[in-house]
């Protein structure tokens, strides 16, 4: 089945009413019988649809679809500047836009899809996002610069994503070197969102990133229950809904001011609002090197080009560039 299908009937359901098979099957000029299949695939991807014989299909819980047009709207002016691509389902937002960049891809083109099904994190993690529970997109950026110049840069996307979620009222976001957004939770922290970068290009002249950004909507019990790491949703933090196109027309308004001042001045601008941000500033934290080794001892923020800094009593303070960061449990 085409899923462009499955998502048209997913957006007629999406105002919350009951439709009759029938009343889609004449929208789409198609069979009943594609209809049901529809629905039952819809079903598949983690969708609860009521289905009630004389009133027809209902969804149990509201979906917000990504829509060019809103995400577009919210943007203003500036969307001139973005190439917008929005999927149903993908291998990997990531993957396609590293492609296309090596074609040619313009600059500051987005693929942004409702169904993940082989996302990549750091360190190999794998990942699927489920329809509905994740906001999941890439955005393709050209720099003047050779990726010896980028040092920093997942650190100020990350400055970018605060921005946007304090302007929805999550100000308890936080971020942990190198790439991820985190909220505490009790005694715990939890992840709300990450970043991938991959670069493209040489070490000098011109390069291109590519920069994977996934936000936690509202996870399924199934979905908290197969992540390897304490996890949290927009959904438990926030008093009302985002919406989603909402949400992705401001964070590429605030990643294109951030890009556009680490362009121009790099991270050095804003590493002093990364600080203010910094989950683990000033506590005891062990880094897991990718050796094997690891080093424990008190954060201390990080330099003008993004490297985290450890103090301990034998060496002093020593700057990394990569690693796995946890807090040091009391």
């Amino acid at each position: 089945m085409q899923h462009n299908l499955v998502f048209k009937v997913l957006d007629v359901l999406s105002d919350g009413k009951f439709h009759s098979g029938e009343s889609i099957a004449q929208t789409f000029d198609i069979s009943r019988v594609s209809v049901w299949n529809a629905i039952k695939k819809a079903e598949e991807f983690g969708v609860e649809i009521y289905s009630v014989r004389g009133r027809g299909y209902k969804l149990i819980q509201p979906i917000m679809l990504l829509k060019k047009s809103t995400i577009e709207q919210v943007m203003g002016e500036i969307h001139h500047w973005f190439h917008l691509e929005i999927f149903d389902v993908m291998e990997s937002t990531n993957s396609y836009l590293m492609e296309k960049a090596s074609l040619g891809h313009p600059h500051a083109s987005v693929a942004a899809t409702h169904i993940q099904t082989k996302g990549r994190g750091r360190r190999g993690r794998s990942w699927q996002s489920a329809l509905g529970e994740s906001l999941t997109f890439s955005l393709l950026w050209r720099f003047n610069g050779g990726a010896a110049t980028l040092s920093g840069l997942s650190l100020a996307v990350g400055v970018a994503i605060i921005r946007s979620l304090h302007r929805f009222g999550v100000l308890s976001a936080q971020l942990k070197w190198p790439n991820d957004v985190l909220i505490q939770d009790g005694s715990q922290y939890k992840k709300l969102a990450g970043i991938l970068i991959e670069l493209q290009g040489d070490m000098e002249g011109q390069s291109t990133a590519v920069i994977g950004i996934g936000i936690n909507l509202k996870l399924s019990k199934k979905s908290l229950s197969q992540i390897d790491q304490p996890a949290i949703d927009l959904k438990s933090i926030s008093v009302e809904d985002i919406d989603p196109n909402v949400l992705l027309g401001q964070i590429l308004k605030d990643l294109a001011d951030v890009l556009g001042q680490f362009n121009t001045s790099k991270f050095a601008s804003l590493k002093e609002e990364w600080m203010s941000y910094h989950v683990y500033q000033h506590q005891i934290v062990t880094l897991s090197l990718g050796d094997g080794r690891s080093v424990t001892g008190l954060a201390q923020g990080v330099t003008d080009d993004g490297a985290l800094m450890i103090e301990n009593p034998s060496s002093g303070i020593e700057t990394f560039s990569s690693g796995e960061i946890t807090l040091r449990k009391a």
